[in-house]
């Protein structure tokens, strides 16, 4: 695989996330102060599916399952201090007005069993 087409500007809501399956391979696209990136789909502490559990303040999304929070222009944990796990990222770029995203492969946490 290699660059995709994903959505289009607008298709995703400010300050939120929409799951794509891209040639079976499923990705969490977010908006943030207009510009769209890509993560996988899961919470990368407890494997929660981040379309129904996370809710975005700003940069902010917070996994409702255990409070969990990452800043989605970087990736990196907010908050609580335990959280120490970064949200892997997509390398993504607009052709146009459509998101390509670069899927040389899956991205996938390892998830503590926990």
């Amino acid at each position: 695989m290699s660059w995709k087409p994903v959505c289009t500007v607008g298709e995703v809501e400010e300050a939120s996330v929409q799951e794509f399956d891209i040639d079976g391979v499923e990705i969490l696209i977010s908006c943030i102060d207009g510009e769209l990136r890509a993560y996988p789909p899961m919470c990368p502490h407890m494997e929660e599916p981040l379309e129904d559990s996370a809710f975005c303040k700003g940069p902010v999304m917070t996994c409702s399952k255990h409070l969990w929070q990452w800043n989605l222009t970087t990736g990196q944990p907010v908050a609580p201090a335990e959280n120490d796990r970064c949200m892997l990222m997509y390398e993504t770029r607009l052709d146009g007005e459509t998101l390509m995203v670069n899927i040389e492969e899956e991205l996938e946490y390892d998830f503590d069993d926990d």
